[in-house]
């Protein structure tokens, strides 16, 4: 099959042990980024496998119509940016692995780096020894400081476990049942989402981007944390109202943050307000992009169009194309 992969900015899929479940077939891959419609329409005429490396380019239904020989859409986990009824109605199947019981660990990690990181002051001291001059201020530790989990899921949970071994007190706001399970497996919860904001010193959030999470952090959660407080947000950025974090951070409540994602990216533009202001660290999505997370994901991602090619289509989101899909192949 004619497979094509977007947005491999480093060209590393190829690199990786699971790129041999490709053999036999006619891959593609593009390192750059494009949104635009024409030019993905004329990139992807051909292509039969489309693989998307998480949410990097939006799939909507302009582009669905102008590809007809596209059958499959293999990727990994949630979907905001697929027109998933579009690809019903032309037959495309979508299979994307939801991955239960693995959390993104290289997106923990990267968490706790940026925790320490803005809590230490580590990428200001060292443009300081790097301009000639010593320290430019004294940072906190996280030893008896409150970390605040909003949302309790897999990689909540894990980043949670950090907190526990640095000796931080750790408490969560979530859905009602996770965080029965937190409280559960030890965890103080909060009595109530304003209170949660207010006793926070570190407050990082988890969890994933839909309806009822969008703009779920407003300007009034923000106004709430202590001028000392730091928010992480290594999920989504539209979890949190537009435009309200920079605001608060103006308004030095809270005092600091650190992210690794944004409305719309790539960022390109070095003007960005999150990139010009002394009390925020920026990471460009790091958070799943390591050489151990890439084999997982795309060990899912290539076995799906494995079955697929074997007539036996895995993780399929959108399970009513099956039958349109089948005669299409035929």
């Amino acid at each position: 099959m004619k497979i094509s992969i977007l947005d491999d900015y480093h060209d590393t899929l190829r690199t990786l042990d699971c790129f041999r479940k490709l053999d036999g077939h006619d891959v593609t891959i593009w390192n750059d980024h494009v949104q635009d419609t024409d030019a993905l329409a004329k990139r992807l005429a051909d292509t039969e496998v489309l693989v998307l490396i998480r949410e990097r380019t939006q799939i909507r239904s302009l582009l669905i119509e102008r590809l007809p020989k596209l059958k499959l859409i293999s990727q990994r986990s949630v979907y905001p940016h697929i027109d998933i009824d579009a690809c019903t109605e032309r037959g495309i199947v979508v299979s994307s692995s939801q991955h239960p019981g693995t959390p993104s660990y290289a997106t923990a990690e990267l968490t706790w780096g940026l925790i320490l990181s803005a809590m230490r002051q580590i990428p200001q001291q060292m443009a300081s020894l790097k301009a000639g001059n010593w320290q430019i201020g004294v940072g906190s530790t996280l030893r008896n400081k409150t970390l605040g989990i909003f949302g309790y899921g897999r990689i909540g949970s894990a980043v949670a476990g950090y907190g526990r071994t640095f000796g931080m007190n750790v408490v969560v706001w979530a859905r009602p049942q996770t965080m029965a399970r937190a409280k559960a497996e030890g965890y103080l919860v909060a009595p109530s989402k304003a209170d949660f904001f207010e006793s926070c010193d570190v407050l990082s959030l988890h969890m994933r981007l839909v309806d009822a999470t969008r703009g779920i952090v407003t300007a009034a959660d923000l106004a709430r944390m202590k001028p000392t407080a730091l928010i992480v947000n290594t999920s989504r950025a539209p979890l949190i109202e537009p435009g309200v974090l920079v605001d608060a951070l103006r308004s030095g409540r809270p005092g600091m943050a650190a992210v690794d994602v944004y409305e719309e990216e790539p960022v390109r533009d070095t003007k960005h307000p999150l990139l010009n202001m002394a009390n925020v660290i920026c990471t460009p999505h790091l958070g799943y992009v390591s050489r151990e997370e890439y084999e997982l994901q795309f060990t899912d991602i290539f076995d799906q169009i494995a079955a697929f090619a074997a007539g036996g289509p895995t993780n399929v989101v959108n399970p009513d194309v099956l039958g349109s899909a089948a005669r299409r192949s035929a």
